[in-house]
This record gives C-alpha cells, sequence and structure tokens, in this order.
C-alpha cells in the first residue's frame, strides 16, 4: 500500500501538517455575516463609544409602514453620565402593533434590544408595558424597562436583552413591538449579528441534570435561547469590541459569588492558548481561559465546603448552563491530579472532571454543557452552581475560568418572564457604572450634534 511506501519522517511530518492546519482553522476569529447596528429615533447615522456605525432609522429602511400615528422619534430628557450617549439619547415610541423587518441570510443570530428607561415627550416611563416577538418567539410579554433596570445586579441605568434566534431559508428577522392596552411601547436600539451554526444550539445532546437514568437534553436550533448570565470567572469584564467577533459582553462574577473571601484569583494571561475544532477560538476571548477563580491551597478547609455561584432566573423554563475551562497551573502536569466535582442546585450535574485529562494537556480550553431545569415555588428563581475537589485528587481544589447561562424557550415558543416586584427606592447615581472617561467624554459633543442632524 502506498503509506508504507512514506518514510516515516514523513507520515510525521505530513501528519503534524494536517495537526497545524486543523488547529490554525480553529483559531480563525469569527467574521459576522450580518451585521446590523440601528439606533432608533436617531436622525443621522452616529458613532458610539466602542467605535461601530450606527443606522438611523429615520429612512425607514427596516420599517416601511411607518405611520406617524404608530410610532415617533424622541430623546431622553436626561442622560445620566453613565448612559452613553449612543445608542440611548434618541428612541423609538410605539403607539401600535410595530414591526421591523431585517433581511438576513439564513441562520442563527444574536438579536440585542437596548433600552434606556427615562422621560421622553413627556410620557411617563413607568407606564410602558409592551410585548416583543421575533418571527414565532415571544421574547417578552408585557415588559417594563422602568421595573427591570432597577432590579439589576450589578446596578445599571440601561439594559441590554440578548437572544439568540435562528431565522431559516426565505425567513426575515421580524421583530414585533406590541404596546399593553393603554400603554405605549419604546426601543433605544437593536443590533443583530450572526453567529456560527453550532456555538451553542449544536444538536447534540446534553446531560440533563436531575433526570433519572442518564436523559440528555437535545438542543438544535429550532430552541431560541436569552442569554441571562455571560462571566469572565475570576477576570475583568471584557467589553463587545474585545470579544472574537460577536460582541458579546463577558462581566465579572463577584456580584455572584458567595462567600468570595474563600476564593483566589489567577491571572495567567502570559500563557498561551490552544483552541482545537472542539473547542475555535470564537467560542471565549483568550482572557476568559487566562484567568480563573480557584478555591485555594486550604485543603481540610476545601474539601469541607464548595466554591458557590448563585444566580436569579425566572421559574418554569429550562437552563443551558455552559462552564469554560482551561488548565493552566504548572504544578499539574499529569491526569488525575486536579479532580471536582460539579453541582448545579444541589443536584450532580458531573462527578470527576479532570480537564487535563479531557482536554489532552494544559492550555487547552474546553467547555461543558448541562441543562437543568427550574421549576416553580421560590427556589426555583434561584439557580446554583457549586464546585467541589475530588478527595482522590492529587490537589484537594477546584477552578473555573468563565461561565455562560441561557434560558431556553418553552413549548409555546415563549422566552418571557414576569417583570420584578419594584424596588423600594431608585439606585442613586453613584452606585451606577462609572462615567466615561475623560478622552471619552470629548466625542460626547460631536455625537450629540450627529443625532441633531447638526
Amino acid at each position: 500500500m502506498l503509506y508504507k511506501m512514506i518514510p516515516l519522517s514523513l507520515n510525521t511530518f505530513l501528519i503534524s501538517l494536517l495537526h497545524a492546519l486543523l488547529l490554525s482553522a480553529a483559531a480563525a476569529a469569527y467574521n459576522a455575516t450580518d451585521i446590523i447596528l440601528l439606533n432608533c429615533g436617531a436622525t443621522s447615522n452616529t458613532t458610539s463609544l466602542d467605535g461601530r456605525n450606527w443606522e438611523a432609522d429615520t429612512n425607514s429602511k427596516y420599517s416601511p409602514f411607518n405611520d406617524p400615528n404608530t410610532s415617533f422619534s424622541s430623546h431622553a430628557t436626561r442622560q445620566l453620565p453613565s448612559v452613553p450617549l449612543v445608542p440611548y439619547w434618541s428612541a423609538l415610541i410605539i403607539r401600535s402593533k410595530f414591526t421591523f423587518n431585517f433581511p438576513v441570510v439564513p441562520g442563527p443570530k444574536f438579536l440585542r434590544l437596548y433600552f434606556y428607561p427615562e422621560t421622553y415627550s413627556d410620557l411617563d416611563i413607568a407606564t410602558s408595558f409592551f410585548s416583543v416577538t421575533a418571527n414565532s418567539y415571544i421574547l417578552l410579554n408585557n415588559f417594563s424597562a422602568s421595573l427591570t433596570v432597577p432590579a439589576m445586579v450589578p446596578p445599571a441605568a440601561f439594559l441590554i436583552k440578548e437572544y439568540v434566534v435562528t431565522v431559516w431559508d426565505s425567513q426575515m428577522l421580524n421583530v414585533t413591538f406590541t404596546p399593553s392596552p393603554g400603554s405605549f411601547a419604546f426601543i433605544n436600539a437593536i443590533e443583530i449579528v450572526s453567529m456560527p451554526s453550532v456555538l451553542y444550539a449544536h444538536g447534540s445532546e446534553i446531560p440533563l441534570v436531575y433526570a433519572e437514568g442518564g436523559r440528555s437534553f437535545t438542543l438544535d436550533n429550532t430552541t431560541a435561547l436569552e442569554t441571562m448570565y455571560r462571566l469572565n470567572v475570576g477576570g475583568k469584564q471584557i467589553e463587545n469590541k474585545d470579544d472574537t467577533g460577536m460582541y458579546r459582553t463577558w462581566r465579572q462574577d463577584e456580584d455572584y459569588l458567595v462567600a468570595s473571601k474563600w476564593v483566589a484569583v489567577y491571572n495567567l494571561s502570559d500563557s498561551p492558548i490552544k483552541y482545537t475544532p472542539d473547542t475555535p477560538e470564537y467560542t471565549a476571548p483568550k482572557e476568559v481561559y487566562t484567568t480563573l477563580r480557584i478555591m485555594g491551597s486550604d485543603s481540610q478547609f476545601n474539601l469541607k465546603n464548595n466554591m458557590t455561584w448563585s444566580f436569579t432566573v425566572d421559574a418554569g423554563f429550562c437552563y443551558l448552563v455552559r462552564l469554560h475551562f482551561c488548565e493552566l497551573l504548572a504544578q499539574v502536569t499529569n491526569r488525575n491530579q486536579h479532580v471536582f466535582n460539579i453541582f448545579i442546585n444541589n443536584q450532580v450535574a458531573e462527578e470527576s472532571v479532570d480537564v487535563f485529562d479531557k482536554a489532552g494537556g494544559s492550555g487547552i480550553p474546553i467547555h461543558k454543557d448541562y441543562v437543568v431545569l427550574a421549576g416553580n415555588g421560590i427556589k426555583a428563581k434561584e439557580l446554583q452552581l457549586e464546585l467541589h475537589p475530588c478527595p482522590s485528587s492529587t490537589y484537594d481544589d477546584a477552578f473555573l475560568n468563565g461561565l455562560e447561562i441561557f434560558k431556553l424557550n418553552g413549548t409555546a415558543g415563549s422566552l418571557a418572564g414576569p417583570n420584578p416586584n419594584p424596588v423600594s427606592s431608585p439606585q442613586p447615581p453613584e452606585l451606577l457604572p462609572e462615567s466615561p472617561k475623560s478622552h471619552e467624554k470629548s466625542k460626547i459633543l460631536p455625537i450629540m450634534g450627529a443625532i441633531l442632524g447638526n
């Protein structure tokens, strides 16, 4: 046979070359086929502080049947220093059912809706309740931004709702706003970014936590998702412009960590990350995998406790929990040295997780997916993740690099949850995210002029 005639050294070279090509393909950043940035209510195109160009919606490009009796443009009467002018200063006020029609290529899309609940045209934003659909999926139902934003953790003055929706052949992405009776809807901006078809809804079997007999959940592109949490565990916030081509924001995890004084943070930013075809570069930025949170060196304490995060969720939905791992500790050089168990809501999600063994070595990222049902009742509004070291491991420790939690639509195609209870008093401005840096403030006046058409 032909392969017997190839010298061993050449054979090895060809294998190495093929492996290098596969790694090169895996490390290619994602280039979105669709990117739509619509600044609702703006009269001219604008540029946001992250350098992206936003299109004004006044030309009715995506809403050809715009009727003044149905919708009109307005501007916030107050702009907090923590709130970027673009795309939050202008808004489209919607009085009756209104649909945006976005022509996009088939495939899954990130759909992001931007809300800044302020006074517009003397309208009381507290009376704004509305529903939003995207094709056949219900994203929001009787939604109130003025109730949702004050209840956010960590505190913020504006909100981005992010969804994953698949558009099929011959379809457009139709986003419809419907005010509740006697009310009105508003939207500051709409963003659409395409994504790899196998990033989340890849059609494979995912372990179903709580299920007896090893049942699993098949997640494919017929399921819509809502991003609940996306965290860079143990690291700083990663801004959308520093993502891997899809403009995701990776927030810090401190606000969700239970008993944070018992865990340590490692920053190994100089460590090389070896992406693979199973975990391509677009899965998560390098900064996710080079920072981690770890229990620490106190073995006796670690074996008696868990490293725990707690999240608020909507009851009655299934959730996709994705955990990102990359073994980078120098002392871990072989399998069975750094092994731990994963629990979700006090149930075993997976035992004896050995990242070094699963990945095939150090510096190779992997992710693990689980689906969990949040039932009914008060406790169902919490989703708790716990890591605990295995006693048989060389190092009595556990670690985590990144975390994503997505709500999955119900049988009726709905992702809509209830509004939070009213917050007793609004968050004071000093608790809001810090104001733009001084060099960013210099951009405000030109942007203001652009919005006004000056």
